[in-house]
């Protein structure tokens, strides 16, 4: 039998999802009424996606339909981070929207300083973009789970490679 348990704690979205969702969008505003002659675009790179469309309020259509698409495919929408739209020619509107995804320094600093503070049975290690947290007792670390699940963060955090 193990004498310490661990789990990693991620930041992460599933890409194939994310293409899903934007197929969907782009299907969806398409064939919208108010949308059909917007001519928006969206374009997907790496960290990014970025939406080209006619007007403020044609941004906004998208951007909800972006949110209400991402909820279905269980994409949670703090990977989105909208940055302010900026306008283009020919009175078109560009607006990027970053992906985000694993721990920056900082927040896993302030995440490893509240799981030392709060439990003292758990060890953590910030690892790249990763927390890893080990104990000797799972319910140790499944304290662990629940307070940082309480956290309020801006990236959505899944917890792997439970053992």
């Amino acid at each position: 039998m193990a004498d310490t348990y661990s789990f990693d704690v991620v930041s992460d979205f599933d890409r194939q999802e994310l293409v899903n969702t934007i197929d969907q969008v782009r299907r969806d505003v398409g064939t919208r009424y108010d949308l059909k002659d917007s001519n928006t675009e969206i374009e997907v790179e790496e960290a990014s996606l970025t939406i080209t469309t006619a007007s403020d309020m044609t941004l906004q259509a998208v951007e909800d339909v972006l949110r209400q698409k991402a909820t279905k495919r269980n994409l949670s929408l703090k990977i989105f981070d909208f940055q302010s739209p900026e306008p283009v020619g020919g009175n078109r509107v560009k607006q990027v929207v970053k992906l985000r995804k694993g721990l920056s320094s900082e927040l896993a600093k302030q995440l490893s300083k509240t799981v030392r503070d709060e439990l003292k049975k758990v060890t953590v290690s910030i690892q790249g973009e990763s927390l890893r947290i080990t104990g000797k007792n799972k319910d140790d670390l499944q304290q662990a789970i629940n307070l940082l699940k309480a956290q309020d963060v801006e990236v959505p955090l899944q917890f792997e490679n439970y053992r």
